[in-house]
């Protein structure tokens, strides 16, 4: 088993006024050679957006990018005519492929959106750009995994064009949970929203990251009330 731990405050941050933002990868303005990606993981993002503001219409290509809000309300407009508002317990993927343009901004006027921002390398280049976004009740996660996105078109979960999933669980103090891995070669990134969890002898608090690989399953333990995001990818 290998590991690399992430801690919260060693994250990129930049604060822009109306954009707090917090980079686990290299990213705009924050670059480390140590920190381009995790797996074909490339961008990690923990954004909190003023009310009112956000990204004005920008171009993406050949990336699956998913958004998940944590609080607030996030509004998207794209250039293929998706115009949606996602919040919490939503999960948004958008694949970018040969081309498309959006922007999002936050839905409310009085209160800050915090919203998750992950883009994943595609299985190929020049797919067709396309939109999704599905609500998830969060008491399918108590003590135990939901798969959120995976690569499987099916009705339980969106889907992307890569070997990829992402999986909250919602942990209880003392629950130990496994997490088992789709396909060989593939490591997961997990990162802890909320809570402290014990993991491959490490412990882990609120906002930070840890990749595991070169396992077929890990084993977290909430050693208090805790909330996880598990993202599984191809290594190579």
């Amino acid at each position: 088993m290998q590991t690399v731990i992430h801690r919260a405050d060693s994250r990129g941050y930049f604060d822009y006024g109306w954009l707090q933002t917090r980079h686990s990868f290299s990213f705009g303005n924050y670059h480390n050679p140590e920190r381009m990606n995790f797996g074909l993981l490339r961008v990690f993002n923990d954004d909190i957006v003023a009310p009112a503001m956000g990204f004005s219409r920008h171009p993406h290509d050949n990336m699956e990018i998913v958004s998940i809000p944590l609080a607030g309300e996030l509004a998207h407009k794209d250039s293929a005519g998706h115009e949606q508002v996602i919040k919490p317990n939503h999960v948004q993927v958008m694949s970018a492929g040969t081309g498309i343009q959006h922007s999002e901004y936050n839905h409310s006027t009085t209160g800050v959106t915090n919203f998750l921002q992950i883009w994943i390398l595609p299985d190929a280049k020049m797919h067709a750009p396309r939109y999704d976004q599905k609500s998830f009740d969060p008491a399918s996660r108590a003590n135990k995994v939901q798969t959120l996105v995976s690569p499987a078109q099916d009705d339980e979960t969106l889907w992307l064009h890569q070997d990829a999933y992402f999986s909250r669980a919602d942990l209880d103090t003392g629950i130990a949970l496994d997490y088992e891995m789709h396909s060989r070669g593939n490591g997961v990134y997990l990162f802890l929203v909320s809570g402290s969890v014990g993991i491959a002898g490490e412990e882990l608090h609120q906002r930070d990251g840890m990749g595991v690989w070169e396992t077929h399953t890990i084993t977290m333990t909430a050693l208090e009330k805790s909330e996880a995001l598990l993202i599984e990818v191809p290594m190579v």
